[in-house]
């Protein structure tokens, strides 16, 4: 498992106007299972994507499909992760976070 840590080096009407495309690629990989949670950091620097697998070399080559590294207004930092425990409101706390960023609570893919 790999935290993902974006950082913004352009301009944010840039990363902006790139934003559409850039939640494309998160739903492409998300319906593929490799991408568990995104977001934003706060403040907005950047953001953040935990992704499953244990294969560096290949999430950094679907990173470079990513929108934000194509026009070259993002750099990312991989951070391995082997979790030994995770509490059980995890999955709550999650769907609490995602209603409220998006006003919809059915929107929690597990």
């Amino acid at each position: 498992m790999f935290l993902v840590l974006l950082r913004y080096t352009g301009a944010l009407d840039t990363v902006d106007a790139l934003l559409h495309d850039h939640r494309a690629f998160l739903e492409r990989h998300y319906a593929s299972g490799r991408f568990m949670l995104s977001g934003r950091r706060v403040p907005r620097v950047g953001g953040v994507i935990l992704a499953r697998g244990d294969d560096e070399d290949a999430l950094r080559e679907v990173l470079r499909e990513d929108p934000f590294h194509v026009a070259g207004v993002a750099e990312y930092e991989l951070i391995q992760v082997a979790p030994t425990m995770a509490h059980s409101a995890i999955a709550e706390q999650v769907a609490a976070e995602l209603a409220a960023a998006t006003g919809r609570a059915d929107q929690v893919a597990t």
